[in-house]
């Protein structure tokens, strides 16, 4: 009787709800769902009426929810497949919250009037739902810096009014795909301006029929994939190119001579392919600002002089690409050139600048020719590099331009509106009207900017006046902005640093901050043309509360009758969640064998744990948000990991099997046992494990800055200089030493690897999952055990490969590989080519580590890398084919140890310190807005334009 009264009381408070909203009753239901599966959601989204609360980010029309606009607002959480009740719906917004992970769902492709889908620098994982291709009305879509994986969904060719298409920064693999018969495809897009797919690792050929005359392309940017095959003519179709980017692929064959075709073009990068035949002949690209062929194997070839007659260049890159002959002076006096680079040629004769050289000139890099003389006249204020040549041996050695490396880091920064900068807390800063704010960070990344000389400040005037003008025009709570440290990435990529200050307050309110996010998700903001196209890459805010809107009675109303229909369903669902918990005890009691077992004593069989806590399944069901996808951190044979929070704060990272994964329970026993005794500052601790209800988890501390693999290869966006590597592999080596040496009992890894070192938020290196972890027994066993060969291809000990003896040893190997890929940033296994024999195969074949320059990461080369040779010989050693030639880890701990010295580093010192920083916190910067952990050489890693 009771509980019919309860439900016939809640059904009237549903239909007063419904009665008095001002937002449509199944769009209500819908947001609501999306507002329980996040976290981190605007404070004012409290109220029960969306539409007539005027909720943050959210616009209606007629009681319909038509946007969703809600980028950089710190969300956590996944988007459901709730979304698609919001049959209305034109625009979706959520760029910038790295937060919201998990997969795209299907039911997507059921939102027909979308017109406006930006999901940028979210965490998003999974293949791109097929049913994208649904979306008729929509005209930009932008999955940029996420982590999808699989194939392009061929019927994204379906969306023929789409006009932005930005897939780059993920991990997308598989071939372009191109129209059928029977299937959509990519050429289809006839309208699209922009085709980004750079820093993914799709493969195959690009298509000939992927372009055709009548498209509209200004941008086709495919740098950094794995495409192979030739550079197919018919892209000389598109007479409307500005910007071609097909650097660093496998592509083959001659550049087209159709090529010449594309006089709108301002920006051509085909360098580090395969290219090879005759040099390219652009003579009629006459609008080419910036061109780089570097790294190719054209036919042998004097220095091409159509480029004397080009006028609008600023940057030449020739590096590497078999030039012979002399350097005609002519060149140097092209009025608008800035950077000249054609190192590793075999250019040869005098270097004759003269006097009549450009005005803007600020760098020549002429490494490693033949250059037997030069003339230069005196008061140059330019750049010049001839180490490498003859005419820096001898006497000639001691000249500036024998040693001077280029630095490709400037030091501009926004200065002060004649004033004087403030003294302020430690969460503000100055602006440069001297007033100290929070400020709204970010950085620019401009993926083809026509100049190359970083540090003239006129350069940077424009874009500052453009922001201006942008967030002014539309209405944004802007008093000011700021950029600062220019940077060039690996990726060609030009990064600047922005602080966007508020006018009136202190912060901004969240209304404020995804007003700012939009206009870069969308690119209202249009830079100026010298800038070329761009992405942002949203960090930190600290904002304030919205308006006090108490005189609203409608909203006070609402939130009364939302708190009693919240206040029954709590009680329905408390009484139910009881007797739930109940029964599940109960099976509990029966299937864990660690039922009966006190923590407190170390009797009966039970584990012995050191500090490892048990934690019940409920528990870390609510510490995961009930395995919410958005807190899935990583996936591998054994299941997930999920980020969790315990109640005191404290991060951590719960590995959680999958069903088929399963021990038993004295093996998983075993296991935690083990794992218990482990405590090493450079071992990730083992904070505790459950046993219910069929499920085994082991919790781990979590680790601020993911794995070393990642950081190497670009995804998060910290730079790695040679000294960080160094003590990066420092710690590393501690930890795996503790493993073989100090643990009790000692510990074979048997799968060390970059993706198995995680860093922490001051770049402390910890050795982590110990899933293939073998425990080494009394003093016989400790030779060798005998075992299923297990590891990861490229790691793996071969040694153990071919005797199944595991030893210490075949850690030590796996070490070796990793110690390459610290200086390398290559992969073991890439391209077919293994980085064990192409390192030994170079030192055989010229008996000179530096040799190895061209396979060396380019981010650590410089004027300081000392102690390479001992850290590669170390590497090499640490690979030899039969183990007892290998060396202990606590002589490999040694030994760089020793390189750290050579290179003026204190190998007892903690890592280099960075603030991290949440999104919404304001205490200090985020930490990838420290400068010092940016990559300064020429593109940049984890987001997109």
């Amino acid at each position: 009787m009771g509980l019919r009264i309860e439900i016939f009381l809640l059904s009237i408070c549903i239909q007063f709800l419904i009665a008095t909203a001002q937002t449509n009753a199944r769009d209500l239901a819908a947001l609501l769902a999306l507002k329980d599966a996040w976290t981190n959601i605007p404070p004012n989204w409290g109220g029960p009426d969306p539409c007539g609360s005027s909720w943050v980010g959210i616009q209606c029309n007629n009681s319909r929810i038509t946007s969703i606009t809600l980028g950089s607002t710190g969300l956590t959480g996944q988007l459901t497949g709730d979304i698609a009740q919001l049959s209305e719906l034109q625009i979706l917004d959520l760029s910038y919250n790295m937060g919201l992970t998990g997969t795209l769902p299907q039911s997507i492709g059921s939102l027909t009037k979308l017109t406006y889908l930006s999901l940028v620098g979210c965490g998003f994982s999974g293949p791109i739902p097929d049913t994208i291709g649904s979306l008729q009305q929509l005209y930009h879509l932008d999955l940029n810096s996420n982590r999808f994986i699989g194939s392009i969904p061929p019927s994204i060719g379906n969306l023929l009014n789409l006009y932005w298409l930005d897939l780059s920064n993920n991990t997308l693999s598989g071939t372009i795909p191109v129209s059928t018969r029977t299937t959509p495809g990519l050429d289809m897009l006839v309208k699209t301006l922009h085709f980004h797919f750079g820093n993914n690792q799709l493969s195959g050929a690009i298509p000939s029929t992927l372009f055709s005359s009548n498209m509209t392309l200004l941008h086709v940017l495919f740098e950094n994939n794995r495409l192979t095959g030739s550079i197919p003519s018919q892209l000389a179709l598109v007479q409307t190119l500005e910007v071609v980017r097909l650097d660093r692929n496998s592509l083959t064959g001659s550049v087209p001579s159709q090529f010449s075709n594309l006089t709108s073009v301002n920006v051509l990068y085909l360098s580090n392919n395969r290219l090879s035949g005759p040099y390219p002949n652009l003579s009629t690209m006459n609008n080419l600002n910036n061109i780089d062929l570097s790294n190719n194997t054209f036919d042998a070839s004097v220095f091409p002089s159509w480029l004397l007659n080009f006028t609008s260049l600023t940057t030449i890159v020739m590096e590497n690409t078999r030039l012979y002959g002399s350097v005609p002076g002519a060149l140097f006096s092209l009025p608008q050139l800035q950077t000249v680079t054609l190192s590793n040629n075999k250019l040869n004769g005098t270097l004759d600048v003269g006097s009549s050289y450009s005005s803007q000139l600020k760098l020549v890099d002429l490494q490693n020719n033949s250059i037997s003389r030069f003339t230069l006249t005196a008061g140059s204020t330019i750049e010049f590099i001839l180490a490498g040549n003859p005419v820096c041996t001898g006497a000639g050695g001691s000249n500036t331009y024998c040693v001077t490396l280029q630095s490709n880091s400037s030091l501009y920064s926004t200065l002060p509106n004649n004033c004087n900068p403030s003294t302020c807390n430690s969460s503000q800063v100055s602006s440069p009207n001297c007033r100290c704010a929070d400020p709204y960070t970010g950085a620019l990344i401009f993926r083809a900017p026509s100049f190359s000389d970083l540090g003239n400040s006129t350069t940077y005037k424009p874009l500052e006046s453009s922001l201006m003008d942008c967030f002014q025009s539309n209405q944004l709570p802007v008093d000011s902005v700021s950029l600062s440290s220019p940077t060039k990435t690996t990726d060609n990529n030009l990064l600047i640093s922005l602080e966007v200050f508020p006018s009136g307050q202190d912060s901004f309110n969240l209304t404020g901050i995804s007003g700012i996010a939009f206009v870069f998700s969308n690119h209202t903001f249009k830079s100026p043309s010298t800038f070329g196209p761009y992405y942002f890459r949203g960090y930190g805010f600290y904002y304030l509360a919205e308006g006090n809107k108490s005189s609203n009675r409608g909203v006070i109303t609402g939130a009364a009758v939302g708190g009693s229909v919240a206040l029954l369903l709590a009680l329905l669902a408390g009484f139910y969640a009881f007797r739930q918990k109940k029964r599940a005890e109960k099976a509990d009691r029966v299937n864990n064998p660690f039922a009966s077992w006190n923590p407190n004593t170390t009797s009966g069989g039970v584990p012995l744990l050191q500090g490892a806590k048990c934690f019940s399944y409920d528990d870390l069901k609510k510490y995961t948000n009930n395995f919410a996808e958005a807190n899935s951190i990583g996936s591998g044979g054994y299941g997930k990991v999920y980020r969790g929070t315990l109640p005191d704060g404290q991060l951590i990272a719960i590995k959680r099997a999958q069903r088929g994964s399963l021990q038993g329970g004295l093996e998983f026993k075993t296991e935690i046992e083990l794992l218990s005794r482990v405590h090493h500052k450079n071992v990730v601790g083992l904070t505790g494990f459950c046993f219910e209800r069929a499920e085994e988890m082991l919790v781990y501390e979590y680790v601020a800055n993911g794995t070393l693999h990642e950081s190497l290869s670009g995804k998060t966006g910290i730079s790695l200089d040679w000294m960080r590597r160094l003590r990066i592999a420092l710690g590393a080596a501690r930890g795996l030493q503790y493993l073989h040496e100090l643990a009790n009992p000692p510990i074979i890894h048997r799968d060390i690897k970059s993706s198995n070192i995680l860093l922490d938020e001051r770049l402390n290196a910890k050795v982590s999952d110990f899933g293939l972890s073998k425990p080494m027994g009394d003093d016989a066993e400790k030779s060798h055990i005998t075992t299923q060969v297990k590891g990861t291809m490229g790691y793996m000990d071969p040694e153990y490969f071919m005797t199944q003896q595991l030893t210490e040893k075949s850690d030590v190997y796996s070490f070796g590989v990793v110690l390459l890929e610290l200086v390398t940033a290559r992969q073991p296994i890439e391209k077919g080519k293994y980085i064990v024999t192409a390192v030994r195969q170079r030192m055989k074949r010229d008996q000179v580590i530096y040799s190895l320059d061209e396979i060396l990461d380019p981010v650590i080369l410089g004027p300081t890398l000392k102690g390479l040779e001992q850290f590669v010989d170390l590497a090499m050693r640490c690979v030899e084919e039969e183990g007892a030639r290998r060396p202990t880890m606590g002589a490999v701990v040694k030994e760089i140890e020793n390189v750290m010295q050579i290179a003026g580093l204190n190998p007892n010192a903690d890592s280099t310190s960075t603030s991290t920083t949440h999104e919404g916190d304001g205490k200090g910067k985020h930490p990838y807005t420290d400068d010092s952990l940016f990559v300064y050489s020429g593109t940049f890693p984890l987001a997109s334009n």
